[in-house]
């Protein structure tokens, strides 16, 4: 990554993908590890999440256990990750390196792990295990830390957002600068009243005829043989993105054909 290679490389480039996609300058980044995560959220005293549908996750990895032979040997696991023709075929070899996530619907309150699970989640049954839903997950998490942060008056304290921030900052990075985190804290104030308007950018839904601005290209060497995603007008042509963007900042409820 970016970031391995020169330290703050990976917000400076994180940076410009993102204001490349979307078309409007990206000001503050902050980026929280997610031991970070998990503090931040206990330092709240949780989050309160309405889940939309309950779900499993059979194969969530579990810290610490990510090389466990799982009574294998070192042959048998050579010769099973050569043969192995998937990723899924590895998890169900090596089980003990997973635990079961289980879900309900409806109002949960969650705590710092409990909502890394949620949003960390990438193997849940039917539907919900899509990246598309873990996205939809990661919004709703991002809103309720929102909603806690200012219910609690948080930002009408700048010592206690101060101290947070020297408590955890081996877990964030962010390109405010010291100097500016007074400035930070006023402007965050200011838009505790402010409506969230979030946009979603995928491939569609065929069934229910919603169009997408992405699409899936076939999976060859141009893409490093990954699975990705790319504008549907062409690889790198973000032209209708702009505009779809900027017509919901200008406009709102702009349909997509």
């Amino acid at each position: 990554s970016a970031e391995a290679k020169r330290e703050g490389a990976g917000i400076l480039l994180a940076n410009a993908v993102v204001a490349k996609v979307v078309n409007h300058p990206i000001d503050y980044t902050v980026r929280v590890d997610f031991d970070g995560f998990v503090q931040i959220i206990d330092i709240l005293g949780g989050v309160d999440i309405d889940i939309q549908s309950a779900f499993d996750d059979y194969k969530y990895p579990i810290t610490g256990k990510e090389n466990d032979s799982c009574g294998y040997s070192d042959e048998d696991i050579n010769e099973f990750i050569a043969t192995s023709s998937a990723e899924i075929d590895i998890q169900e070899k090596f089980s003990c390196r997973y635990k079961h996530l289980h879900f309900d619907k409806g109002m949960s309150h969650l705590d710092g792990q409990k909502a890394l699970e949620f949003v960390r989640s990438r193997h849940a049954e039917g539907s919900d295990g899509t990246d598309f839903s873990r996205s939809k997950r990661q919004e709703q998490i991002i809103t309720a830390v929102k909603d806690k942060i200012f219910s609690i008056n948080f930002f009408l304290n700048p010592g206690k957002v101060i101290g947070v921030y020297n408590a955890l900052q081996k877990n964030i990075d962010t390109n405010v600068r010291g100097e500016e985190m007074d400035d930070f804290i006023k402007l965050a104030n200011k838009m505790r009243g402010a409506k969230i308007e979030s946009l979603v950018l995928d491939y569609g839904d065929k069934e229910s005829g919603r169009g997408g601005l992405l699409m899936n290209p076939p999976i060859t060497s141009v893409y490093q043989n990954q699975w990705v995603l790319i504008p549907r007008k062409g690889r790198d042509d973000f032209s209708e993105i702009h505009k779809y963007i900027e017509c919901e900042i200008k406009v709102g409820n702009c349909s997509i054909n």
